[in-house]
């Protein structure tokens, strides 16, 4: 697409110039689209105008001295309270009336484009469109009371009188007043009339119908504000407070618009999370559960330091309860259960030194500060520059120097990602010497974590326990900036040494003089408004940089030059202000800035937490793919566990971690003393055009981290990339597994590997079946073959959950296809002319027809329930086994009349078929004892074949390796097996003859007792879709034979390929520990199967599948190998990040541009826009794989 691809196409730009002025007055739709009578538009103007009405009577009253200014107020209120009551009624009674099966309310995102008919002006349709009510009736109640309140208080807000009292001006106060009543129409109409979408949406639904309440709120803040100044002493703070907030009240129609203040559930989280993390020293929380819980107990901490009489007392108890909230407490109720049921040994031993650990430094951190506070904080010197606390500011400053240089030394980049770090390890082609190079690091970040976690806590704690401040602890400000304090060096060690040095350099910049306001705050408020400055002046930064890459790349990358990017530069330059003053801004509210769809038109957001999305942690699209993310989620865990303790990846909230075609992001939830909580997400592993642009961006900005030569000159040494949002961190390394996809043209097609192909078939079924009969002797199987797949009515997923749930870990059995002949009858198989059925028939179901195939069935087998086929052959639905196979791969259909092409057997007159099949079988003559052990079920013996047919393939049966695997297996049975009972069973003529007429009869099912020529048909074997054969009814019917046979086609088809490649089997002991392995190591099948899935998450060693590529026309081999791999990561710009999703959350759920190929969702090699689309949470995002909060330690 190109650069000038419409922001909004034709349909959306005019939806969205009727939407945006019904949201700035507040929800009257004066801009319809099509005509209609001038009584709708001036019912609406007098609804608007209603509050003003009713507020102007109280204000002449009051002015007139008729009334008092309270009771006016009071007058108004209820005024409004009657009206707003009558709209309610009219318009439930319209509702009623209009007899509708729709709820009151309910959002409908076409409600703007619907034409009403408009019979006159009090009619059904008009009141419905102009006040559509509400959907609970507890609103209808509790928004017409409000209404009445928020027109009286707003009356006693905005009386001339005080306005004049506060401005001195007449004029001055005509205006506000004037414009006053704008405002407050607008609210009033949003939350009684009809309510407009807001241009700041949190949730994607308004179940409980909180947007109208979001106006009147801040309207009552600021009332909130005048009453207190009214009612208070004089005092100048707040005197100035409300003239400002009268000023501002004004432009709130404006801030509305621009969508910059929040709903109120966003405005809850971010509040607590602000006070959480700079008031009482926590962290954003991984839930809106916990951060309710945690912001409520770290308020009481606050509380009781201001209510205990004795400074000590609030030392100990500001020291234990910082220590403990800054601990992952959700995981010590999963830790004792752990040690109750699944924990045992090393990891029982684990979790209880840990407990033990975190004991001892709460002890010892107790001890610490009740000593130096009582022997040494009451006599402590004034001086700030003396004395033991100067000691430990001294020590302090050492300790923050050693652990900045030792951090930073820890990453691919140093000084903010400007210059490679000439230590970092170069080259990542050998894991083992990459580990090597890496040994002296691995030094350096012990030596890191012992004086971050260890030492610098206890000295910090003492710096404070000795503090002169804490003899005036009961004062609100002391007793929550304490309480932070004694906290945050355990919750953040490195920002807590941060902030603690800036004091301490402030202190020292000052010498003995003081400094008059900054001394008088206290330690602990200083250290609370240190912390608020360095982060919002990292925010500023970081947004700074978001905005000139914005800027910058709009002209400097030709597909991202639209036509009007020239003025827009020129607009942003003549604006600098205005456009600085909006970064601040949103630095100041920690709020996102809004690139408008990504183009250099910046906005403030409104504020939000730092998880940016309302909904639960977790929820993602997933697809097929999904798999390998969940599998490799645990590794990169740990990984990530090692690389947060050494410090290589830098502090951030968004990482980018880059393998093979996988992406992954991770996003920091939560953070505390020796853990962290983060959220694993996999993007899509079918690249588009626009995801493959970024990611081979995103390869070259690793490439000149991670891959640079030896010797680097001053032009190498500089990060090129710096203006990417990317910033490569670290490599980690990740078992995982690494994807080879082979084309085998000339291995599949080779005459000669398919000649050699029935014989490994014949070989790895009597492997297979030995090996059935070995397990089960040892209880590794239960038999279930009385149930009959074909004759029996289950379901296909039940019959898959049993086969699989019948099965321990120890047994091997392979799934097949779910288009594999058990579960459906192909369309080339006798019995899928027997029963078919069209569930869409547009006449009605039809009765069923006894076709001549299904009489056939019925008289050979007795049967009077066939399996239910699939779809006649030649009917419109295909099988979803051949939808990714070419036409011309399948074999043709035979006509009717020919048998489907298969030789007529008259089967009801052949008396050895008859015996055969009616279940009298020869008793078996074992000579050797040992025998019984591998002898097969009866049904097995079954076979409905001609013995003279078996006797001419008997041939194919390989004696030489029979024996040789009953040598092998025999021992396996008895233990110390003696040399004549082997022989024994070697030459034990009944249990050969047994074996070949199974493996004979099974070929013969299979159709493979000719050579196989066609590399389709072999394809079609392998995915389990057998072609009618004169025994594959039989073989059907026994589920453990049927997957056996399967099984040992496709371990046939893994032999002829790595003996294709890597040369054939020189020795029979060769080829049965290759089956071993096989059976150990492998999961040979398909990539549609379960047991793909199942393999992937269990992390077999290796997979592999074969496929079939219809656009090149050739098949494919697939391994998946388990190994270790190194991942690379590096840090996202999280404000570039925050503000991209702020905008793609206005984009589509205000201006509902949800166009695929829109300007805000193309590549940007940049910005990696596409990408960041795509992590968003869902419904906005569509990553693949989401997880659940990861809480992992990290001390």
């Amino acid at each position: 697409m190109g650069p000038d691809v419409p922001l909004l196409n034709e349909y959306k730009q005019e939806f969205f110039w009727k939407r945006f002025p019904q949201t700035v007055l507040g929800g009257p739709r004066f801009k319809l689209g099509y005509c209609a009578p001038p009584y709708v538009y001036v019912n609406q103007a007098v609804l608007f105008l209603t509050p003003w009405l009713f507020g102007g009577i109280g204000t002449l009253l009051s002015q007139l001295q008729l009334l008092q200014e309270l009771h006016a107020a009071v007058l108004s209120g209820m005024l409004m309270c009657g009206a707003a009551a009558g709209v309610q009624s009219l318009a439930l009674y319209a509702a009623r009336r209009s007899g509708t099966v729709e709820r009151l309310g309910a959002s409908n995102i076409l409600v703007d484009e619907e034409e009403v008919e408009f019979t006159h002006c009090v009619s059904t349709e008009t009141v419905r469109f102009i006040a559509p009510g509400k959907r609970f009736g507890l609103n209808v109640v509790l928004h017409t009371l409000l209404a009445g309140m928020l027109c009286g208080f707003g009356t006693w807000y905005v009386f001339l009188g005080r306005l004049t009292a506060l401005y001195g001006s007449i004029g001055v106060s005509l205006v506000v007043f004037v414009l006053s009543w704008v405002t407050l129409c607008i609210a009033e109409y949003s939350l009684i009339v009809n309510t407009a979408t807001e241009t700041a949406t949190f949730q994607a639904q308004d179940t409980y119908e909180i947007t109208p309440l979001t106006r009147p709120l801040y309207i009552f803040i600021f009332i909130a504000v005048d009453l207190a100044d009214r009612f208070s002493d004089t005092v100048p703070e707040l005197q100035l407070a409300s003239q400002v907030l009268h000023v501002l009240f004004l432009f709130l129609p404006l801030l509305w618009a621009f969508g910059i203040l929040p709903p109120l559930d966003a405005l809850l989280l971010w509040g607590m999370e602000q006070t959480l993390v700079f008031g009482l020293g926590g962290s954003p929380m991984s839930s809106n559960l916990r951060l309710l819980l945690m912001f409520g107990i770290s308020a009481g901490v606050a509380v009781c330091n201001y209510f205990i009489p004795s400074t000590l007392g609030v030392v100990l108890f500001s020291t234990a309860m910082g220590f403990l909230l800054s601990l992952d407490l959700s995981q010590v109720g999963t830790l004792c259960r752990g040690s109750r049921s699944a924990f045992r040994g090393r990891e029982l031993l684990r979790g209880g030194l840990e407990v033990l650990l975190y004991l001892s430094l709460l002890l010892v951190a107790l001890a610490e500060a009740g000593v130096l506070h009582h022997f040494i904080g009451s006599a402590q010197s004034h001086s700030l520059t003396a004395g033991p606390q100067a000691a430990v500011s001294y020590l302090l400053l050492i300790l923050f120097c050693l652990s900045w240089a030792l951090r930073e030394i820890q990453g691919a980049y140093v000084f903010g990602g400007v210059f490679l770090n000439p230590l970092y390890p170069k080259g990542m082609s050998n894991m083992q010497m990459f580990k090597q190079r890496n040994r002296g690091l691995y030094i350096a970040a012990a030596i890191r974590r012992v004086l971050l976690y260890l030492v610098s806590p206890f000295a910090m704690i003492a710096f404070l326990a000795m503090d002169k401040s804490l003899q005036l602890l009961h004062t609100v400000s002391l007793s929550v900036g304490f309480a932070r304090a004694f906290r945050v060096g355990w919750q953040s060690s490195e920002d807590a040494l941060h902030q603690m040095v800036v004091v301490i350099l402030v202190r020292l910049a000052a010498g003995n003089s003081v400094l008059p306001g900054w001394d008088d705050l206290g330690t602990g408020v200083q250290l609370l408004l240190v912390g608020l400055l360095i982060d919002r002046v990292t925010q500023f930064l970081a947004k700074l940089k978001f905005t000139l890459t914005v800027l910058v790349t709009s002209w400097t990358e030709k597909k991202q030059r639209r036509q009007s990017a020239g003025t827009l530069l020129a607009l942003n330059a003549s604006l600098c202000p205005l456009v600085l003053a909006m970064v601040t801004l949103s630095a100041l509210l920690s709020a996102p800035l809004l690139p408008l769809f990504t183009l250099p038109i910046f906005l403030v957001g409104f504020p939000r937490p730092q998880r940016s999305w309302p909904g639960p942690v977790g929820t993602a699209c997933p697809c097929p793919d999904s798999v390998f993310y969940q599998q490799m989620s645990g590794s990169l865990a740990s990984a990530l566990r090692t690389a947060f303790a050494r410090g290589s990846l830098a502090p951030g909230s968004h990482f980018l971690g880059r393998f093979q075609d996988r992406m992954v992001w991770i996003m920091i939830l939560e953070r505390g003393y020796g853990y962290c909580t983060v959220n694993i997400k996999g993007l899509e592993l079918q690249e588009t055009s626009c995801h493959t642009v970024e990611a081979r961006r995103v390869d070259e900005v690793f490439e000149a981290a991670f891959e640079r030569p030896e010797r680097l000159g001053f032009t190498q040494g500089i990060n090129l990339h710096w203006g990417n949002a990317l910033t490569p961190c670290a490599a980690l390394a990740v078992r995982v597994y690494s994807d080879a996809r082979n084309v085998l043209s000339g291995i599949i097609d080779s005459h000669d590997n398919l000649r050699k192909l029935q014989d490994d078939f014949m070989k790895a079924l009597i492997w297979l079946l030995l090996r059935y009969c070995v397990q089960k002797h040892k209880g590794f199987l239960w038999s279930s073959e009385e149930v009959s797949v074909v004759g029996g009515m289950k379901s296909q997923s039940s019959q898959l959950a049993q086969t699989t749930s019948n099965q321990p870990p120890e047994a091997v059995m392979v799934e097949s296809n779910v288009s594999s002949l058990r579960f459906r009858q192909d369309s080339s198989s006798l019995t899928s002319f027997g029963d078919w059925s069209d569930e869409d028939d547009l006449f009605g179901p039809q009765p069923a027809r006894r076709t001549v195939a299904l009489v056939t069935a019925e008289a050979q087998s007795g049967h009077t329930t066939l399996q239910m086929g699939a779809s006649l052959p030649g009917s419109v639905e295909m099988d979803s086994l051949f939808e990714n196979m070419a036409l011309s791969a399948l074999q043709p259909l035979q006509p009717l009349g020919l048998g489907i092409g298969m030789p007529a057997v008259d089967k009801g007159h052949n008396p050895e078929v008859f015996r055969e099949r009616s279940g009298s079988l020869p008793h078996l003559n074992l000579s050797c004892p040992l025998s019984e052990v591998f002898n097969l079920p009866k049904g097995w013996r079954t076979a409905p074949l001609l013995p003279s047919r078996l006797l001419s393939l008997r041939p194919l049966f390989p004696e030489d390796w029979f024996r040789f695997i009953l040598e092998r297996f025999g021992p396996a049975v008895q233990g110390a097996t003696s040399e004549d009972m082997t022989k024994a069973l070697k030459e034990d003529e009944a249990l050969k003859e047994l074996h070949i007429h199974v493996a004979l009869s099974c070929l013969i099912s299979l159709g493979a007792e000719s050579t196989f020529t066609s590399p389709s048909y072999v394809y079609r074997l392998y995915c389990g879709d057998v072609p009618w054969t004169e025994g594959l009814e039989w073989l059907s019917s026994s589920k453990e034979l049927y997957q056996l046979t399967l099984q040992a086609f496709r371990f046939s088809f893994k032999l002829l390929f790595d003996q294709a490649s890597l040369g054939p089997m020189e020795s029979p002991e060769e080829l049965f520990s290759t089956l071993e392995e096989y059976e150990r190591d492998w999961y040979i099948g398909l990539v549609t199967e379960k047991g793909w899935h199942d393999g992937v998450l269990q992390e077999k060693p290796f997979l592999f599948s074969l496929g079939h590529d219809l656009t090149m026309g050739t098949y494919t081999g697939r391994v998946l190998t388990l190994q270790e791999q190194l991942v690379q990561v590096g840090r996202l710009n999280g404000e570039g990040v925050r503000g991209q999703w702020a905008n793609l959350s206005w984009e589509l759920l205000y201006a509902t541009n949800d166009d695929e190929e829109r300007y805000s969702i193309q590549a940007h090699p940049f910005m990696l826009r596409n990408l960041t689309v795509q992590a968003a949470d869902p419904p906005l995002g569509y990553p693949i794989y989401s997880s659940a909060p990861l809480h992992f330690p990290c001390l």
